[in-house]
């Protein structure tokens, strides 16, 4: 077998860390899941525990998942849970796979690469994709109580969505150190992501009076005027009051790209 693609992550995760990730999942992909002929879904870097993994086999109810560790101390203290329709795996980024994912979820493992080594290991994952697939890819704090997330299909990224429980942050830009590796050093002046954390913490400030009624209806306000001057999903499955109820706020990827 040849050496699988990548480096050795630190492992860390919990459980319900990626909870916030696939209840998105499911609200923007499930139809994709539940169409698609003989789904197959990859949890690319699950981490020392397969919790999230099993986790999220569980959430998708009985679809094909598959996750992959490049760690084969990992692999081993993940096989005993597996069951029909899930298995694990040794590999990397090449993906040792039988046919083309679905949906690839793959959060907390581009961190530790540079910007353009993350943006080639984008590439080579959507290219790996079915026709109509998906892949997501993010990171979170440890609990999982903020992450950001892009969701990417074979032509590139299409969508950045920003998750929060209404205590995990002071202001909306403290998610910026959950941004997507091709992002986060770009947060500086002059660059699009820079001006839309930027205005999102204006609308946060003018949306304070909201927070008498709790920190949802501040949010929920904030989205608001936010989405006055950017293009803020405003309808499902990726956007509207449903979503933003929950901590969300979705944008297309091209109003903040690099």
């Amino acid at each position: 077998m040849a050496r699988p693609v990548g480096t050795i992550t630190r492992g860390t995760t919990g459980v319900n860390r990626l909870r916030r990730a696939d209840r998105w999942i499911l609200a923007a992909h499930g139809h994709l899941l539940r169409t698609a002929d003989r789904p197959l879904i990859v949890d690319l870097g699950y981490g020392a525990s397969p919790v999230t993994t099993l986790e999220l086999f569980q959430r998708l109810g009985g679809a094909q998942v598959v996750g992959i560790e490049i760690d084969p101390a990992r692999v081993a203290v993940a096989k005993p849970y597996e069951r029909p329709g899930l298995s694990f795996r040794l590999g990397g980024f090449e993906l040792p796979v039988d046919r083309p994912p679905t949906l690839i979820r793959a959060f907390n493992v581009l961190r530790q690469y540079g910007e353009a080594e993350a943006w080639s290991y984008w590439e080579l994952l959507t290219g790996k994709l079915a026709s109509g697939g998906v892949l997501v890819e993010g990171t979170c704090s440890e609990t999982g109580h903020r992450a950001v997330w892009a969701g990417l299909d074979r032509e590139g990224p299409r969508t950045l969505t920003f998750s929060a429980r209404f205590d995990a942050f002071e202001r909306p830009s403290d998610l910026a150190d959950r941004l997507p590796k091709t992002l986060i050093h770009r947060n500086v002046p002059g660059e699009r992501i820079h001006t839309f954390l930027r205005d999102w913490d204006r609308a946060w400030a003018h949306a304070a009076p909201y927070e008498n009624h709790g920190r949802r209806q501040r949010w929920l306000r904030a989205t608001g005027l936010l989405a006055q001057d950017w293009p803020v999903f405003r309808h499902p499955p990726l956007g509207g009051r449903a979503r933003w109820r929950l901590g969300e706020l979705s944008v297309p990827w091209s109003c903040v790209a690099p």
